[in-house]
């Protein structure tokens, strides 16, 4: 996934070379489904080939933790399917905070 830019100094300075040397140790191939880089699957949302881009997963979703331990190399559906509980929380907390700025 992009780097948002509100997010992009909670990464390390080094992060291309970190993220280089996760899509190596990946073997250019999402470390969750297999399927390889820059190739094409079929998307069953938009009936659509979509092309393969691998992106770098934080398992904890903290951008500031760069321990290779706690990093995978995930294609665009692992990722979105990894992410989706962490963003439907963050969406919560976001309404719910709203709501609480209003009173």
């Amino acid at each position: 996934m992009p780097i948002k830019p509100e997010n992009r100094l909670r990464y390390p300075r080094n992060w291309k070379q970190i993220r280089t040397s996760i899509l190596e140790r990946a073997h250019g191939c999402c470390e969750f489904c297999g399927v390889e880089n820059h190739t094409y699957r079929y998307n069953e949302h938009t009936g659509h080939l979509a092309r393969i881009v691998l992106t770098i997963a934080h398992l904890d979703h903290t951008p500031e933790h760069c321990n290779p331990d706690n990093l995978r190399a995930l294609c665009q559906r692992c990722h979105n399917r990894y992410d989706a509980e962490h963003r439907k929380e963050t969406r919560l907390n976001n309404k719910n905070n709203i709501k609480k700025e209003r009173i």
